[in-house]
C-alpha cells in the first residue's frame, strides 16, 4: 500500500491500512508513505505528528487546555511559499 496524499486525520490513512491488512491477512502487508520534501504534504505529516502528540498530552492527563490548541504559528507555517520553487 503506497500513501501519496496524507490526510489531515491520521486516523483515516491507520484505517485505510488497516483495511488492507484485513484483505491480505494470510499475505504480509508493507505500507509506505511517500512524500515530496518541501511540499505541503511535508508540512501536512507535521502537522499530523503535532495533532497525535497533542492528543496523546489530552488522553494522557496532560494540560487539557493547551493540548488540543492550534496556534496562529501553526497556520502561517502551513501557509508559508514552499522554497526551491
Amino acid at each position: 500500500m503506497i500513501i501519496f496524499d496524507p490526510w489531515w486525520n491520521p486516523a483515516v490513512e491507520n484505517q485505510a491500512a488497516d483495511r488492507a491488512h484485513r484483505i491480505g491477512q494470510d499475505k504480509g502487508v508493507f505500507v509506505y508513505e511517500l512524500i515530496t520534501e518541501d511540499s505541503v504534504e511535508e508540512k501536512i505529516m507535521a502537522m499530523q505528528q503535532k495533532k497525535q502528540a497533542r492528543a496523546d498530552n489530552f488522553y494522557k492527563g496532560g494540560k487539557k487546555e493547551e493540548a488540543l490548541l492550534l496556534t496562529a504559528d501553526d497556520l502561517t507555517e502551513l501557509f508559508q511559499p514552499i522554497s526551491g520553487l
